[in-house]
């Protein structure tokens, strides 16, 4: 309701509230956005919240957003390993193996050598490894540490490995040759990791074998909707004559 002035007052006491001049001031989501309260959280002096000067109470709205992912988005993995979405194909035009599996992301290479976080590249194999189930037969001697009851594993187990006391390179070999077939009684990826794949739009192979494997990927919060960012008229370099750069 708005601030009556002294007059105004004495008035309404005389003839007696005819009509109040009240304006919605409920707190709302901004223009064109939406979504799903997920919480609501209120704060007080009473409680002995934190709260900056001048408030005595202050309520918080937890709105979530459905966003699908698009291009220009921000992808991680667990290895520094960051990027940006460059394209999104059809599941028909990705590369595939073998017996079909379409592949989900297609990662640059040019990622790895110079940043060395080789964690990657080592969670890439051991996924593959964990995902296909082993089976190690006979006793070689990469796998004379290994205990008796992880010599054969059944498909889609989770392992861990030390950071520093992790897996060797000649049993990250060896257990990537020890891999299961699939229901074909293919082995889709050599002892190498590496693995033919088919262009999708083509149905060609590609001249050289590719390493393929399973990795997490993380969405980051940097989302190419929220970067976006237009203007007409305002403040331009004085040096370059051009318009400031900066959302803000």
């Amino acid at each position: 309701e708005t601030e009556l002035t002294p007059e105004e007052r004495l008035l309404r006491a005389i003839f007696g509230e005819k009509a109040r001049e009240v304006r919605d001031t409920s707190l709302k989501v901004p223009h064109g956005e939406s979504g799903k309260v997920i919480g609501i959280r209120v704060f007080s002096r009473e409680d002995d919240d934190e709260l900056p000067a001048g408030v005595n109470e202050l309520v918080r709205v937890y709105v979530a957003q459905k966003r699908k992912i698009s291009d220009g988005d921000k992808l991680a993995g667990r290895h520094g390993n960051k990027g940006v979405i460059g394209k999104i194909l059809p599941q028909e035009d990705m590369p595939f193996l073998p017996d079909g599996t379409p592949v989900d992301i297609i990662l640059n290479t040019h990622g790895v050598p110079r940043r060395m976080n080789i964690g990657q590249i080592l969670e890439t194999h051991l996924g593959w490894v964990a995902k296909s189930g082993w089976n190690i037969e006979g006793s070689p001697e990469w796998a004379v540490n290994l205990p008796e009851q992880l010599r054969h594993a059944q498909p889609d187990q989770i392992v861990s490995t030390p950071v520093f006391d992790g897996a060797k390179e000649e049993e990250l070999q060896g257990m990537l040759s020890c891999t299961l077939p699939n229901r074909d009684g293919e082995v889709m990826v050599n002892g190498d990791g590496k693995a033919v794949l088919f262009d999708g739009r083509s149905g060609e192979p590609f001249p050289y074998p590719v390493t393929v494997g399973y990795m997490y990927i993380m969405k980051l919060h940097h989302l190419v909707d929220d970067k976006i960012h237009a203007r007409s008229t305002g403040p331009y370099s004085m040096i370059t004559q051009q318009p400031l750069g900066g959302k803000a």
